[in-house]
């Protein structure tokens, strides 16, 4: 075994049980704390990359919206659950994306101006900063919503954990393996779609798996399981453009022998969405457990 892989085997080790042990027992709060330090940490690489191509954001302003995004997602997990206490809810103050989003566009516009340079020049400091929050950390807090779903919020968090990573690796290994047919030769040379085939079968073996300890539908499980693998892919590979972009391997280096922050949530930032808005929209409002 190289160096190399044997620093990716034990960073693994070390964080792997942690992070199981956060989704499992850890209560949503704490699970917010980690996703808004994990969030900025992924966004100050994605504004690192934007640098090398001359874009520059306003870094400050936008981890402070970052973490009000993850904020107003443990608020309306919260609310969510005490839903039954109707009068209580209705008194109590609306705090909402919108309503952070607009503090942060009202931020940018002040800075932009205190600064007394040209828009054509701040112009590009705002596109970066919002695509950061668009892009990175807006999908990526939902996974606040979903350890925040009453009992089944801990199990459907960690299926989404367990089929990105089962998906990936199965990915790697098929690709590398018996991979002949590029999926996007100049965006991300060394993925296939024999490995994409793995990671969406590797998806839906989690979801059989997972199926009999949450107790929803096989069928539903499968859906879910499913829309995660593609959104997680897409994720995926507009993280390799980025990159290729920026001209640069990996994000960033804070994960030895793994890269950047960005580089292992690359695929959660669009299958935790993907997971948590099919549960809302057609499991919860159906029903259909």
């Amino acid at each position: 075994m190289s160096s190399g892989t044997g620093l990716r085997v034990l960073t693994a080790a070390i964080l792997l049980p942690l992070v199981i042990a956060a989704a499992l027992w850890g209560p949503t709060w704490l699970v917010a704390v980690v996703v808004a330090i994990v969030a900025m940490a992924a966004l100050l690489e994605f504004f690192s990359m934007a640098a090398r191509l001359g874009f520059h954001a306003y870094r400050l302003w936008t981890c402070l919206a970052a973490a009000g995004i993850v904020a107003q997602q443990l608020y309306a997990s919260n609310q969510a659950s005490v839903r039954h206490l109707g009068e209580l809810l209705n008194r109590s103050p609306r705090i909402n994306l919108e309503l952070i989003l607009f503090g942060f566009v009202l931020g940018v516009a002040v800075i932009a101006l205190a600064s007394q340079i040209p828009l054509a020049e701040a112009l590009p400091s705002i596109t970066v900063s919002a695509a950061g929050l668009v892009f990175v950390v807006l999908p990526f807090s939902a996974v606040v919503r979903l350890h925040g779903i009453d009992i089944f919020g801990p199990r459907l968090l960690l299926f989404t954990l367990v089929l990105v990573w089962v998906g990936d690796s199965a990915a790697y290994f098929v690709g590398h393996g018996i991979g002949r047919w590029k999926m996007s030769p100049l965006i991300s040379p060394n993925k296939t779609w024999e490995g994409a085939a793995a990671n969406f079968a590797g998806a839906l073996l989690v979801a059989v798996a997972f199926g009999y300890w949450i107790k929803i539908q096989p069928v539903h499980m499968l859906a879910m399981a499913a829309v995660g693998s593609v959104a997680g892919q897409l994720g995926d590979l507009f993280e390799s453009a980025w990159k290729r972009s920026a001209g640069v391997k990996d994000s960033g280096t804070i994960l030895p022998g793994h890269g950047g922050m960005l580089d292992r949530i690359d695929a959660l930032i669009l299958a935790a969405p993907a997971v948590w808005y099919y549960f809302e929209w057609v499991i919860l409002k159906g029903k259909k457990f």
